[in-house]
């Protein structure tokens, strides 16, 4: 009954909005989370393609974030079959998530709806070495470097070339220069791609609100798991739309049909669902539209030897796959 009825929601969706409506639902389940990356933007292209877009075209989002790339080619390639792209917002919408937000003409939100920091944090074989973890890297955010030298000059108050020089020698004694390096280009980045996101729609012809906005998002926040209300959002001078109240419910209801259906309420315990094989497959994300369904598919095996004290679990593949098409 999943599919039967979302689709009756989502039906409902676009008939009052005149829109074409597209799901993209990054699945936030314990032990099993998806994430916004660059494989969605050729099967979106296949639902954009299998779909008769109408002068709208409306992207129903769920995510904790992802990849901070993906947001400007997938926005773009919604632009190529429509003049006007709205996100709907139902609940959470972080990071990468809040990235396609600003690439929209209209952020229509809900109640519950939430938009995150855009503060991207960063990982490269320069990265310091987990102690907990030889073999992993510890990921640096980009606005904890930018916050020791504020921390330095504002606090402290060493200001002068040569308290700078030291402070700076000394974060590069902890840190390598090449993953500092790293840190300031996707500063640079992400800045950049904010800026040409709300450059989509007429907000970006004012200078100043964009400034304000990008400065909010970057820096102003001070925690990555902030969360943004639809009144915050508001108050920054975003395209934020407060939905009617049956849209609302609308949104709302097909929301929890993804949450009931990829169970993102529940741990995932791969002893539930292994096959006489000892394997097992899961949906960890949908991306859905009225013609197509894909699932991002986690498929695995379980070794379940007497010798050992638990059970060795091996996910041999992770990828988006048609259920419908």
């Amino acid at each position: 009954m999943g599919r039967e009825n979302r689709l009756k929601i989502i039906n409902q969706i676009s008939n009052l909005r005149n829109s074409t409506v597209l799901n993209y639902i990054t699945g936030d389940r314990e032990n099993i989370s998806t994430r916004i990356a660059p494989d969605a933007i050729k099967v979106i292209y296949q639902h954009l393609e299998k779909i008769s877009p109408k002068k709208k075209i409306d992207l129903f989002i769920y995510t904790r974030g992802g990849d901070v790339l993906t947001p400007w080619r997938l926005i773009n390639l919604i632009r190529e079959y429509t003049d006007y792209f709205s996100v709907l917002v139902p609940f959470r919408a972080y990071s990468a998530g809040t990235l396609i937000c600003l690439g929209a003409d209209e952020i229509v939100m809900g109640k519950m709806g939430e938009l995150g920091p855009i503060d991207p944090t960063v990982a490269n074989a320069f990265n310091p070495q987990n102690p907990n973890n030889p073999t992993a890297k510890i990921p640096i955010s980009v606005e904890d470097v930018s916050s020791y030298l504020n921390l330095a000059q504002e606090k402290f108050n060493l200001k002068s070339e040569e308290n700078l020089i030291k402070v700076f020698s000394h974060l590069a004694n902890k840190v390598h220069p090449l993953a500092l390096g790293n840190v300031h280009r996707n500063y640079l980045l992400i800045r950049s791609t904010a800026k040409k996101l709300l450059s989509l729609h007429p907000l970006g012809e004012d200078e100043v609100v964009v400034e304000n906005i990008i400065n909010y998002l970057t820096e102003k926040l001070y925690a990555h798991n902030y969360m943004i209300s639809r009144q915050e959002a508001n108050k920054i001078k975003l395209p934020i739309k407060y939905p009617e109240p049956e849209l609302e419910n609308l949104i709302w209801n097909l929301y929890e049909e993804y949450e009931e259906d990829l169970e993102l309420q529940r741990p995932f315990q791969p002893l539930d669902y292994v096959n006489n094989q000892n394997q097992f497959k899961v949906s960890g994300g949908y991306i859905e539209s009225e013609k197509a369904l894909d699932s991002f598919t986690f498929i695995g095996e379980i070794n379940q030897d007497k010798m050992m004290e638990e059970p060795e679990i091996n996910i041999t593949q992770q990828k988006w796959t048609p259920l419908i098409r």
